[in-house]
């Protein structure tokens, strides 16, 4: 609806005061449109750096305490062009834990993950499943899952939280509860989600697992690295070269309802083709060096750094080096739009 179109202005502006007595509007003129011709999204391209999220880290493990009651020691990634959140669906966060420390359970209606940037030693249990946490790692803990992690290292620990919390406060749909107790106890086989889905070609021929997320809850770097490995013996995608979606081995489709996580592959020398998309994501540089170009600005990256995509905006990547790859984890809500029909892709 334009304001050049209304050739009632005065008449829908008379009457609005009598009609907000009632708890109702029309659209008058200065309103802003419901209806734009394309997105047009109040988050802004954001790049974080390694170098500046180290130092901060460090600050803050020396600053703050972890206790308990499910509180998290956390950089949350903020957008400026955003009121609350990283991207319009979810934020996301590095959390810090040091040597000893538990960061003690709770529970949460949001869905949420962890990729561990930095750092080995420590364990995290999802409803009595329990895992070790290495470097290169994901760990889901779906909605109204237990979750606590401790540190048995002698270095801290770092790694990318991203909770849907942003679609989840949209929708008034928060729930929260802390754990009773300081440790959740594992269970008799704390890996038995894994035993049973984890080869990725069988499962159960019953399977009793009846949530929407992956009954897998670890995704180990070295599985994760092998497939993407393989798959980029393949011809490359002209706009993102070799990209996998990690996967609920029941169903096929994305680990998480909410959240879509992947792994991305550039090879010495690749230079996309620009595309675009409805939804939001943030990159997250495992290795390597390269830049992604998002509406003609150039975001040169190296290892450590993020960089936040809006949705719709045209974006690039390119790994300039001649010998060396490029890996980069995928965080996203594309699983969202896609379950309500709103995903709408193209290549420019």
């Amino acid at each position: 609806m334009a304001e050049a179109t209304m050739t009632d202005s005065r008449e829908r502006e008379e009457l609005a005061a009598e009609l907000a007595r009632y708890n109702i509007t029309v659209h008058r003129p200065g309103d802003p449109p419901l209806f734009t011709r394309e997105p047009k999204p109040a988050m802004v391209p954001c790049h974080w750096r390694a170098a500046d999220l180290a130092r901060l880290l460090e600050k803050l493990g020396e600053t703050l305490k972890l206790e308990a009651g499910g509180q998290r020691r956390t950089l949350r990634l903020t957008n400026p062009g955003l009121a609350w959140g990283t991207t319009p669906t979810f934020w996301a966060s590095i959390q810090y834990i040091l040597p000893g420390e538990i960061a003690t359970p709770h529970r949460h209606a949001a869905s949420a993950l962890r990729f561990v940037m930095e750092g080995h030693g420590t364990d995290t249990i999802v409803d009595g499943e329990q895992f070790d946490m290495h470097e290169g790692d994901l760990v889901l803990t779906p909605s109204w899952t237990f979750h606590d992690h401790e540190s048995r290292s002698d270095k801290p620990m770092v790694w990318l939280d991203v909770l849907d919390i942003s679609l989840v406060r949209a929708l008034d749909a928060v729930f929260f509860e802390a754990h009773e107790s300081e440790r959740q106890t594992p269970s008799a086989i704390p890996d038995r989600s894994f035993r049973l889905y984890g080869s990725g070609i069988m499962r159960p021929v019953n399977p009793r697992h009846a949530k929407a997320s992956s009954p897998v809850l670890a995704y180990s770097r070295e599985r994760a690295e092998a497939a993407l490995l393989a798959a980029s013996a393949l011809e490359p995608d002209p706009c993102v070269d070799t990209l996998l979606e990690y996967q609920n081995p029941l169903t096929g489709g994305p680990a998480l309802p909410t959240i879509g996580t992947a792994l991305q592959r550039l090879r010495p020398g690749f230079r996309g083709a620009p595309f675009r998309h409805t939804g939001s994501s943030v990159h997250y540089v495992a290795r390597g060096e390269g830049v992604t170009t998002v509406n003609g600005e150039r975001f040169a990256w190296g290892r450590g750094d993020f960089v936040a995509i809006p949705p719709w905006a045209s974006y690039a990547f390119e790994n300039a080096s001649a010998s060396d790859e490029a890996v980069l984890f995928h965080v996203n809500d594309h699983p969202a739009l896609k379950a309500l029909g709103l995903w709408r892709e193209e290549r420019l």
